[in-house]
């Protein structure tokens, strides 16, 4: 028992140490998911729903789902998980009519290395920003985990934290200056502010942890 104890009050100690260092961290987020219900979310509700404690993409209905209210710079923090084959986006600074691709920013949800797509374009990669920017590949974690990222929209530059690896890094503005990747016209990719949202492919993806700290001051 004498043995027994020191080393209880040692496990407990480092747990009120880890359990500090992670509020230290996470000082200044707030949550857009209360873990129940898509209580503060607009759109496409109807195309997903909520189970043990996460965000679930409904395969069979999908859509746009946003968060209410409208953010410009910030730092986004979430936890996501893919079925073989999942396709969904991350719609930043958007609007909730229209295409968010264009009319907002588009951050690829992908399940980038499934066979499907092993035709896709650079730009089309996980964490790309649509038709603008390419992201790294090969720092998804395996079909079936969950997986990490971070979003900092700060102005124009945008950065996107795959499991602890940077996979990118860009101004927009410079990387649009001569034209975007797709060709194609991005009439909200310069966008001030707007909303966060996930873009429902007819894939199941689930999304969890989601929480955001502004960085105006």
């Amino acid at each position: 028992m004498k043995r027994i104890l020191p080393l209880l009050v040692l496990t407990l100690l480092g747990a009120v140490a880890n359990v500090s260092t992670l509020r230290a961290e996470e000082e200044g987020f707030t949550p857009l998911f209360n873990g129940k219900d898509l209580d503060g979310w607009i759109g496409a509700v109807n195309g997903y729903f909520v189970e043990d404690g996460a965000i679930v993409c409904n395969p069979k209905k999908g859509g746009n789902l946003y968060y209410g209210k409208e953010f410009d710079n910030f730092d986004l923090k979430f936890e996501f998980k893919l079925e073989p084959g999942a396709n969904n986006g991350l719609a930043i600074r958007s609007p909730v009519e229209g295409n968010s691709a264009y009319n907002g920013i588009e951050l690829q949800v992908l399940d980038t290395e499934d066979e499907r797509y092993k035709g896709i374009k650079p730009y089309q990669a996980h964490g790309s920003v649509y038709g603008v920017v390419p992201a790294k590949r090969g720092f998804l974690k395996p079909v079936g985990e969950w997986n990490t990222q971070e979003v900092i929209a700060d102005g124009y530059h945008i950065k996107v934290i795959l499991n602890g690896e940077t996979i990118v890094d860009a101004n927009i503005e410079e990387a649009s200056k001569d034209g975007t990747l797709d060709g194609q016209k991005h009439p909200g990719l310069l966008n001030k502010k707007g909303h966060i949202g996930f873009l429902g492919h007819g894939t199941k993806v689930e999304f969890r942890n989601i929480r955001i700290k502004s960085l105006d001051k």
